[in-house]
């Protein structure tokens, strides 16, 4: 894996897009290599959307152009370096394109994680966004957490 800055540089393989919303097309504009690549959009909505396209995620996918996901904007970085000390594995929500559901599955489990499928892109990357909002009004009350989904009795 190959980790890009503010600088940009080539990109091969997947990409995982993890910046402030506002700034994706700043920051893909200095990164090369990207066209096709299957892309996990790891942004989360920060103030307003570019309504031009549905979801940031959508974004995403049209400057890169290749399969997309988006994971990674309900787990807290900050909390990373903790999954494997909790008692059960944390979920993940994701939502993918099929070209891009099996590359993101990996990675998450790769994370420590538990991948949660919400839907192809068009239904799930925009439901995760809005969910920010949750997400951060949570962490302001008992700071970065987990979350685990599981059906009656497996938890």
């Amino acid at each position: 894996m190959t980790a890009l800055g503010r600088d940009g540089g080539d990109a091969s393989g997947a990409v995982v897009v993890a910046v402030p919303g506002s700034a994706i097309a700043e920051a893909l504009a200095k990164v090369t290599g990207l066209a096709g690549q299957v892309t996990v959009d790891a942004t989360n909505l920060y103030g307003t959307r570019d309504d031009t396209y549905p979801s940031l995620s959508h974004q995403i996918k049209a400057i890169i152009g290749g399969p997309t996901a988006k994971s990674f904007s309900t787990v807290f970085a900050t909390a990373y370096d903790e999954i494997d000390a909790q008692r059960v594995t944390p979920s993940n929500l994701f939502a993918a394109e099929p070209g891009a559901r099996d590359v993101t599955e990996r990675l998450i489990r790769d994370a420590g994680l538990d991948p949660l499928y919400v839907g192809d892109l068009d239904l799930g990357a925009r439901l995760l966004e809005n969910s920010s909002a949750l997400t951060r009004a949570l962490a302001a009350q008992i700071g970065p957490f987990f979350y685990r989904y599981g059906r009656p009795g497996e938890l």
